[in-house]
């Protein structure tokens, strides 16, 4: 599937990270995070949704999707939020609009707490951001991920699919969960599912969840109810974390609120980041949605 391509490629210290930006340069810039095990791909219906009235900037953490993956990389949540904050440096962003999903919300979290990252405003999206996450699925691997790199290709490629569709309340596309899948099979792909998993430690979150009582921009929190990944009773607990955040729940929606309920999640997300910018409008006549 040739339609989400990311032609761009910033070289950060755990490989190249690939990315691209959607809309009209110039306009107010939104950053789009992913999560585990997926890539900006979940994205891309939303990211062109945006595209209408921002500047959207979507990325490849190293070791997913289509960015590097090798043996010895480091792709924790520490090295994630480091290379966050490098790359907006490197995009020139000062205050973007900033949305994030699941792992992503862990890295742009640690970006702003920890490594001095500034948004303008903080939507998340079923984040990974209070302990205890894991489900024992992920432990259990975290804990052999040496064995399980040994799987044979077609138990690996069936266990990736089974995982990855567990992430869906009403169940993914054939084709959208070929494309989850694909970039975790294969060499070097089948090593880099695990050692994802491997290097994923609630020590990562731990050290910043005290601390989101200092955030002090307009917080989002967006839930899918019917989220088996991450209860919805954890974004509750997250949205009186941080002062003045609001809870978003979307209703039929599983863990990937992207794929399960985009129109939905595109509504809360314009209605929340439209009074935050400043050039959200289309001007009659202006071409919109212009791909860079």
């Amino acid at each position: 599937m040739s339609e989400w391509q990311l032609p761009e490629t910033f070289r950060s210290t755990s490989g190249g990270v690939r990315w691209r930006s959607l809309g009209r340069v110039g306009r107010d810039p939104v950053v789009l995070l992913h999560g585990t095990p997926f890539s900006s791909y979940v994205w891309r219906a939303i990211a062109r949704a945006l595209a209408h009235h921002y500047q959207v900037f979507v990325w490849d953490m190293p070791g997913y999707g289509a960015s590097a993956k090798f043996a010895g990389q480091d792709v924790s949540l520490a090295a994630q939020g480091r290379i966050f904050t490098e790359l907006l440096a490197h995009w020139g962003l000062d205050e973007p609009l900033v949305i994030a999903h699941d792992f992503g919300g862990a890295v742009s979290l640690r970006a702003h707490l920890l490594h001095g990252a500034r948004y303008r405003a903080l939507a998340l999206v079923d984040p990974v951001a209070l302990g205890p996450w894991g489900s024992p699925f992920f432990r259990l691997v975290g804990g052999h991920s040496q064995v399980f790199e040994q799987l044979p290709p077609a138990l690996h490629h069936a266990l990736v699919r089974e995982y990855v569709s567990s992430a869906s309340s009403p169940g993914l596309h054939p084709a959208v969960l070929d494309r989850l899948t694909e970039p975790w099979v294969g060499d070097p792909g089948q090593a880099a599912f695990y050692r994802q998993i491997a290097q994923a430690d609630q020590l990562y979150t731990d050290e910043v969840q005290d601390r989101y009582g200092e955030i002090d921009i307009p917080t989002l929190v967006c839930w899918g109810e019917d989220d088996t990944w991450i209860p919805v009773a954890k974004g509750r607990e997250l949205a009186a974390r941080i002062p003045g955040a609001r809870l978003e729940p979307i209703a039929g929606a599983g863990h990937l609120v992207q794929e399960d309920a985009p129109a939905e999640l595109t509504v809360a997300l314009l209605a929340f980041l439209q009074p935050q910018g400043s050039d959200t409008h289309t001007q009659p006549g202006e071409p919109s949605g212009a791909q860079h």
